[in-house]
């Protein structure tokens, strides 16, 4: 994979970040974890970026991204964890997440895909595992189709 397509899904992944969540905080401190996360529509990638990723880009597809920084260490490094967990609608569907592990240079990070209907709220149950500890990460998104 070229180095264009890596910087530019880093890129697209703050960018959302910031547009989709500007008055809310996606970091969560966890023990040793500081836990990053963002869900958002995988329409919004390039057909390039989905292609060299394995992403299905469709409206009706969402993109989870998981990063945990060591905040035990001054530097912060990126963190090798495993993830499990489900996501959930609001009429109590629940579908098995696969994240895939992603390394970058020093940047790791863990991808997943979730179905929706058009402004689906869909909450993610995610267990996050260390070689030293476990925590539980709940959040929401509301998806909407474009």
């Amino acid at each position: 994979m070229n180095t264009y397509i890596k910087v530019t899904l880093i890129t697209l992944i703050i960018l959302a970040s910031t547009l989709l969540n500007a008055q809310a905080e996606n970091m969560k401190k966890m023990g040793n974890m500081n836990i990053h996360y963002i869900a958002l529509n995988a329409s919004f990638l390039t057909p390039e970026i989905a292609k060299a990723y394995d992403i299905v880009r469709s409206k009706y597809n969402g993109l989870i991204n998981i990063s945990v920084l060591d905040n035990t260490l001054a530097s912060t490094p990126a963190k090798t964890v495993s993830i499990t967990g489900t996501a959930r609608n609001l009429a109590g569907q629940d579908k098995k997440l696969a994240f895939v592990e992603v390394k970058e240079g020093d940047a790791i990070y863990y991808l997943a895909q979730v179905n929706y209907r058009n402004e689906e709220t869909i909450v993610f149950d995610l267990t996050i595992t260390d070689s030293k500890e476990s925590h539980q990460l709940k959040f929401s998104q509301k998806f909407y189709v474009d």
